[in-house]
């Protein structure tokens, strides 16, 4: 498959350091540099802009690699993440630096990270050649793909040419000889080939239970390292913020108590969950239903569950409603990002009718996941095996870039009010 310069990394990352660090140097500092008395404030300048400019764009090239993101969403999120990192090393240690010329550097990175991300886009459809056997016609319900049926005449040498991929179902007992030889010279030819599991996981962020004992479990194990490393990033982030989430959680009580003056309702709401391993424990969030929501029974929760009150559905809407679940992540039984985690009843019965259920206990439940960001609340099974799907995915790619992308689709849920839930 041709490609095109853009797409090369090492090219935007060159491009952008010259644009955004280089150029706003030369406009701003060219006196100084010509007569040879650069400063301190100006080589610190640039080293922090380069430093952004450099870890943004590589951010953004992994964000942009998990299905169904659109890479606009994640510009500005990124750059600002980044943005904030470098300025605080620079706030810390005490750094002199140029005001203008950051100002001028952060204007040109936007543009400039916008402008890259619109022109991928345009450039970057995926066209996937695929063989019509077994379950590869089930990929074509994906959309955002262009989907090229092969037949047993075409021509391996010239698929370097009109395909970034091609797809078959090697597990098939009618792939003859013939595709069989076909599809190694395809790959000798330089296009890669993909069993049908590994492209519909990769294109939809979900991993098939169905299909689950063709994967090997061991390789859905997650970095023990990492689960340390999280563990410590989650109490610093709480620590961190803090002084920002103490004055919403004391506003969000507030709201709750005033909604609910006529009774004697608490503001948190406290109910026994499953988490890593198995285990029970008692997750806390603010009240956002009727007093007798449950009078019945454990019922799952729908996008417009007529339990729920006014002010419940806008601080369930803007996930404000699990702010006191910091308690349980400082505790240890929770993490920010994680498998949301499910109520007692619920568990034994999906362990009953869900293959691999018990799985998404491998690692500890959270606040925010990647079911909950792409797929949101499940009202009954068939959507929990689709959230399972994701939530083994999640387990599969347990990666702090993953960690990363969930943060800033988590915030843009809150912000606007608008994603999965």
């Amino acid at each position: 498959m041709q490609r095109y310069l853009w797409q090369y990394l090492s090219l935007r990352l060159i491009t952008g350091w010259l644009i955004v660090a280089i150029l706003p140097a030369i406009i701003l500092f060219w006196n100084y540099i010509l007569s040879d008395n650069i400063q301190i404030t100006q080589i610190n300048s640039v080293i922090a802009s380069s430093s952004v400019i450099v870890f943004s764009l590589i951010t953004l090239e992994r964000l942009t690699q998990f299905p169904g993101q659109k890479s606009m969403v994640t510009v500005l999120p990124t750059l600002l993440g980044i943005g904030i990192i470098v300025g605080l090393v620079l706030f810390i240690f005490r750094l002199p630096y140029s005001v203008y010329y950051l100002i001028a550097s952060a204007v040109l990175g936007m543009l400039f990270c916008f402008t890259s991300q619109v022109y991928l886009r345009a450039v970057t459809q995926v066209v996937i050649g695929y063989v019509p056997i077994g379950r590869s016609q089930s990929l074509l319900d994906i959309t955002h793909v262009r989907w090229v049926e092969l037949t047993p005449c075409f021509k391996p040498t010239h698929l370097s040419l009109s395909f970034h991929a091609v797809v078959a179902d090697l597990a098939d007992q009618s792939l003859s000889a013939e595709w069989e030889q076909l599809l190694a010279e395809t790959a000798l030819q330089g296009t890669p080939v993909y069993n049908v599991l590994q492209v519909r996981e990769s294109l939809t962020g979900r991993l098939p239970i169905k299909h689950l004992y063709e994967n090997n479990l061991g390789s859905l194990l997650p970095s023990q390292s990492y689960l340390l490393i999280k563990r410590l990033m989650d109490t610093l982030v709480i620590i961190m913020t803090a002084p920002v989430v103490i004055p919403v959680v004391l506003l969000v009580a507030i709201g709750i108590r005033w909604q609910n003056r006529h009774n004697h309702e608490s503001v948190l709401f406290t109910q026994h969950r499953i988490g890593q391993g198995g285990k029970l424990f008692t997750m806390y969030k603010f009240r956002s239903m009727i007093a007798d929501a449950e009078s019945n029974g454990a019922q799952m929760a729908t996008s417009n569950d007529m339990r729920v009150t006014k002010f419940g559905s806008f601080i369930r809407q803007t996930r404000l409603d699990e702010l006191p679940q910091f308690i349980n992540v400082l505790r240890g039984e929770m993490s920010l990002i994680g498998p949301r985690p499910e109520q007692l009843d619920f568990v034994k019965r999906f362990n009953e009718t869900i293959p691999f259920y018990r799985y998404r206990h491998i690692v500890k439940p959270g606040i925010s996941g990647w079911a909950q960001v792409m797929h949101g609340y499940a009202s009954d099974e068939d959507e929990t095996k689709v959230k399972l799907e994701h939530d083994l995915f999640y387990i599969k790619n347990f990666s702090l870039t993953l960690d990363l992308l969930i943060v800033i689709k988590t915030i843009q849920t809150m912000v606007t009010g608008f994603g999965a839930r």
